[in-house]
């Protein structure tokens, strides 16, 4: 198991990428996907046709939101991510930190938060 963190910038408020994040319609947007999305802490999730999948655990408005991730079978410990909105001069720091990534899935992993997600999600704004 692996862990990663990364900071991206975004150039969008920290209220428009919380919602960007946390809104099944606004997801759909960013991704061209449908999406399944609550803020209530125990729920089930799901991204990009399935590819994300989880459930999420914490919200702070505006701030923070913590998910566990699935990768395929239930793991003895769970991959948590955590996602932290920071102001910054050029719009939002976005603090990420995904722990306990299965190995045989981290590289995979990271390529999909620089290239789908937090890509993604910078081009849309």
């Amino acid at each position: 198991m692996k862990d990663f963190k990364k900071y991206y910038i975004i150039n969008a408020t920290p209220e428009e990428i919380y919602i960007a994040l946390t809104n099944p319609f606004t997801i759909s947007l960013w991704t061209s996907e449908p999406a399944i999305m609550s803020t209530e802490p125990g729920t089930e999730f799901s991204m990009l046709s399935g590819n994300i999948v989880g459930k999420n655990l914490e919200f702070i408005t505006n701030k923070k939101i913590v998910q566990q991730w699935y990768f395929g079978e239930e793991e003895a410990v769970p991959s948590v991510v955590t996602i932290k909105l920071h102001d910054h001069k050029e719009g939002t720091s976005v603090e990420l930190n995904h722990t306990n990534i299965p190995d045989e899935a981290y590289d995979d992993i990271i390529a999909g938060w620089d290239e789908v997600y937090f890509g993604n999600l910078n081009e849309y704004f």
